[in-house]
């Protein structure tokens, strides 16, 4: 045998007469192609021996053997040898049989290194669901190698989970084998890999055919699929955010469009109701010179000086709502005037409060204003404290029921910061802060707690209340705030124990 494979251009690398030995020698000498008789001596034969060489070392076998019956070519098949060669042989049946393997052998090594090449995972099974192959990433993936993986049920190796569930998912494999058919496997699946993580994975299987057409197996095709979907994530968000700024730009647009259209309607309202405003007022002089308006008896002067007092009121009513929509755009628009004045809240605050003093003294009210005697001066803008103040006596003295208290309070705040000098003993008082609190109180009436953080909103009322009854737009909290804010000052409501407390605390020296 020796003699004929050299003649044929062969090189005959050793000869072995035992399993054993041959296992020994394929190891160390790595030969491209084994010729293996079956009987061999020893306790294994051929066909264990070539079955162990391939599994560890893929080296093709061509069985040479003088048996044929069936019990023993079946036992060959199925370690798939690339030959079988009855005895006795003929030189040109052995050369044909070499050269047939090694071609075959090349061929499906070159399909291998391709298979093991690939990006994506790859599981061949057959008709009983039993792994007949599995590739370098398939390993990686499954946490499987493929010695370990091999002659096992594909429902061991290949787990799939629903993602959102964790419940098991039918293998695509099975559905292809059953409709005969490429199945995709549907989003938010995860493969449980062997130590129990899970990764998510996108797939097909497809079923397997011979040349006749008949269906032998399917072969799986699989990848894991979390950079996909974080390029997915990525790109979503970055189209939700592009949306989100086309939003913006069209809320912009609106708001704009609301501003203009606020401040537009807002000075052709005010010139017609300042006129209508002075008209009143000559009437009323005129009227009050012929005595129209003095008159004891009931007559229609009475009704006269009625409606006069009805269209002043809801004249001034509305030029007060125009007032603080103007006022409100100026500040979001960040041009409302201010104009700095040093100011004594001994003098200024209760010239302020008089008249709010003389009205609740008319609602039997109780008005009270405590001023410490030695407040230093107020350095912001006079008009804006002005509004700020004014407008909270007038909520209080609007809502405050008869026989309850109205309480201005006012006092410096002073906050200071510690730095330590290393070098020092003790801390030294630096970036020292001065606040005037203005805080107007009034006693008889509750803010429920969910709904104080809402009365600052334009337009706001309380709902379920008697505030109803007394008018207004709801507008004047929210200018309130907006002024206080401005001026770089901050405003807090609390309501408990029948007291509603309104506190301004304003910079001692309003920087610009």
């Amino acid at each position: 045998m020796q003699e004929s494979l050299e003649s044929l251009g062969y090189t005959v690398l050793d000869i072995a007469d035992s399993a054993e030995g041959a296992i020994v020698k394929a190891n160390e000498l790595r030969p491209n192609l084994i010729l293996m008789d079956i009987r061999l001596r020893g306790e294994m034969d051929g066909i264990q021996a070539a079955e162990q060489i391939w599994q560890n070392l893929q080296i093709p076998a061509i069985y040479l053997t003088g048996h044929s019956d069936k019990s023993t070519v079946e036992r060959a098949t199925l370690t798939s040898p690339f030959g079988y060669i009855l005895k006795p042989i003929k030189e040109q049946e052995l050369y044909v049989a070499i050269q047939t393997a090694l071609n075959r052998y090349d061929h499906e090594q070159f399909l291998s290194s391709i298979l093991r090449g690939m990006g994506d995972g790859v599981i061949v099974v057959d008709l009983q669901l039993t792994i007949k192959y599995l590739n370098q990433v398939a390993e990686a993936l499954t946490g499987w190698r493929w010695d370990e993986a091999k002659g096992r049920m594909l429902t061991d190796v290949f787990k799939l989970v629903d993602e959102q569930t964790q419940i098991p998912t039918q293998n695509p494999i099975i559905t292809a084998l059953q409709q005969e058919t490429t199945i995709y496997l549907g989003s938010r699946i995860l493969l449980v890999a062997r130590d129990g993580t899970s990764i998510p994975v996108a797939d097909s299987a497809t079923p397997v055919r011979n040349n006749s057409g008949v269906i032998t197996g399917a072969v799986l095709v699989f990848r894991d699929d979390t950079q996909r979907r974080l390029t997915e994530e990525r790109n979503l968000a970055t189209e939700r955010a592009q949306q989100l700024e086309i939003q913006v730009a069209e809320l912009e647009r609106l708001n704009q469009l609301k501003e203009d259209f606020l401040a537009t309607t807002s000075h052709e309202m005010r010139t017609p109701l300042s006129n209508i405003k002075m008209a009143i007022s000559v009437l009323e002089n005129i009227l009050d010179r012929q005595g129209m308006l003095n008159s004891n008896a009931l007559s229609p002067s009475e009704s006269v000086a009625r409606y006069l007092t009805i269209l002043r009121e809801q004249c001034e009513q509305e030029l007060n709502l125009v007032d603080n929509l103007l006022h409100m755009r100026m500040i979001d628009a960040d041009v409302y005037p201010l104009e700095l004045t040093s100011i004594q809240f001994q003098t200024w605050l209760p010239h302020v409060a008089e008249y709010f003093e003389e009205r609740a003294g008319a609602r039997q009210q109780i008005f009270q204003v405590s001023i410490p005697p030695n407040l230093p001066p107020l350095v912001t803008d006079l008009a804006s404290l002005t509004e700020i103040v004014s407008e909270l006596l007038n909520n209080a003295c609007k809502y405050t029921p008869p026989d309850e208290q109205i309480t201005v309070n006012v006092r410096v705040i002073d906050t200071t910061k510690s730095l330590v000098n290393e070098d020092a003993e003790s801390g030294v008082l630096d970036n020292l802060q001065s606040y005037f609190q203005i805080t107007i109180s009034n006693s008889g009436v509750i803010i429920p707690k969910k709904e104080q953080s809402r009365i600052f909103e334009p337009f706001y009322r309380i709902p379920q209340s008697d505030r109803w009854q007394h008018g207004g737009t709801g507008l004047g909290l929210a200018l309130v705030k907006k002024l206080v804010e401005y001026l770089q000052g901050t405003i807090e409501v609390t309501s408990s124990q029948g007291w509603t407390t309104f506190t301004v605390q304003l910079p001692l020296t309003l920087s610009k």
